[in-house]
């Protein structure tokens, strides 16, 4: 597969920065992506296509024509977002759809809420392409985070809920599968032997897009990353307009569970974990009411027309089942937090900081330490919380967030996870975050 970067083969020059306003002048993309399992002919500068510089500076609305209100829709110079991957839906009873000019009448009321979710699509993968060139060995986890982040909010031109970062970047090593950001403090440093899952999300006006790939330089692991990503591939496939979920959960693990890999001369079964979930997604609500099972089980509840879901899959060599373990870094207001008298006038105050900065969008404690809290935008340079965990506490206590701590299978074993985002449009399903890496 992907080679590791050959001797004498050095990086090509960096294009010539171009100006920052507008578009630059379209360049051809030159860096191949070095990355385990990311597709042949991946390019980590694919964007300077589009006219975006290496590295990233422009914010990608100024790229493209937005119609989804958060740019300038009458320049036709520019062109619209682009499409994701498009798919029929799967069924008998589906097959009039591609064809039928009422269904395609209908999408066009859609054109807004679509622009949107094209536009943190492509947002998402610029960043994360951006990334795939900087993630090595030996950086710090928490450099690595703040660096994605960063560049997450200027290409999506971060303005506080209206647009900006949908969660916390997670970047959960080995057992470890999901929910893992280093907290202010945290000195892990990415190793040539770890399988790291990065997770990080973007949001237009509460569109969110989840997507999430796996990084492994060690070659050993291949057999793992490619389980997950064929079984991530299948759920995909198999989803659509009146499929149940049940169906969906059967398709993935029939695919994961028909790999084996061998670490250090012992074969494990690459198993699907079985209470890791994909989920349906709403306007600033990561997880909102269907999960999307992994392994075959008895939901028939069907999946519907417009709705947008995250398809993820985890692989793992150990038992295929987490529990929550270590220190939370993640946490999220409850969407539908109760309305409780606080007492303690810390907790009040940091209330107030989560509504205004965040909303019901996942935030971490890195975030609560930045200078502006979160979000320059609403806060300025005065967001940092202090003295805050006694008030978190408090919150969650009583119901308005919740803590997310990491998700562990058992010590010793490695994990993985692919995810993208979809619509099931009327006429097709749209594999929103699809890139040529993944």
């Amino acid at each position: 597969n992907n080679k590791k970067k050959q001797p004498g083969k050095k990086k090509k020059k960096k294009k010539k920065k171009k100006k920052k306003s507008g578009a630059a002048a379209k360049g051809t993309p030159t860096q191949k992506a070095e990355g385990r399992m990311l597709n042949e002919g991946s390019f980590t500068d694919y964007y300077v296509a589009h006219g975006q510089t290496e590295p990233p500076s422009i914010p990608v609305v100024n790229l493209f024509r937005g119609e989804d209100g958060h740019g300038d829709a009458t320049n036709t110079s520019l062109p619209p977002f682009p499409e994701g991957e498009i798919q029929e839906h799967p069924l008998e009873s589906n097959v009039h759809r591609i064809s039928s000019a009422e269904l395609r009448q209908s999408e066009r009321m859609q054109t807004n809420l679509y622009a949107k979710l094209r536009h943190a699509s492509e947002v998402h993968r610029q960043v994360r392409h951006h990334a795939q060139s900087f993630i090595k060995p030996g950086i710090k986890l928490v450099d690595m985070c703040e660096r994605l982040e960063e560049m997450n909010r200027k290409l999506v031109d971060e303005h506080g809920l209206d647009r900006g970062i949908g969660f916390p970047t997670g970047c959960s090593l080995n057992h470890v599968a999901a929910h893992y950001t280093p907290n202010v403090g945290d000195e892990t440093v990415l190793s040539y032997d770890d399988v790291m899952k990065v997770d990080f999300g973007t949001q237009i006006d509460g569109r969110i897009i989840d997507c999430a790939w796996t990084v492994s330089f060690n070659p050993k692991y291949d057999p793992l990353l490619e389980a997950v990503k064929e079984a991530t591939n299948a759920g995909i496939s198999a989803a659509g307009i009146d499929v149940r979920l049940c169906d969906v959960g059967e398709a993935v693990q029939e695919v994961m569970e028909s790999y084996e890999v061998e670490l250090d001369g012992k074969t494990y079964p690459v198993k699907c974990i079985r209470n890791l979930n994909g989920h349906s997604i709403g306007p600033y609500q990561i997880h909102a009411g269907k999960s999307v099972p992994i392994v075959k089980c008895d939901d028939v509840t069907k999946m519907e027309e417009n709705e947008i879901f995250a398809i993820e899959t985890f692989g793992s060599t150990g038992r295929g089942y987490i529990v929550e373990d270590m220190e939370c870094s993640h946490y999220m207001k409850n969407f539908h937090a109760p309305h409780v008298p606080l007492r303690i006038p810390r907790s009040k105050k940091l209330l107030g900081h989560i509504n205004k900065t965040f909303g019901t969008l996942a935030f971490c404690r890195r975030w609560l330490e930045r200078e502006d809290g979160g979000s320059a935008t609403v806060n300025g340079l005065r967001g940092q919380q202090e003295k805050y965990m006694g008030a978190l506490k408090n919150l969650c206590d009583v119901g308005i967030v919740q803590a997310y701590p990491p998700l562990c299978d058992t010590k010793g074993c490695y994990t993985a996870q692919y995810e993208h985002t979809l619509i099931l449009r009327p006429t097709c399903k749209e594999i929103l975050s699809r890139g040529d890496d993944y």
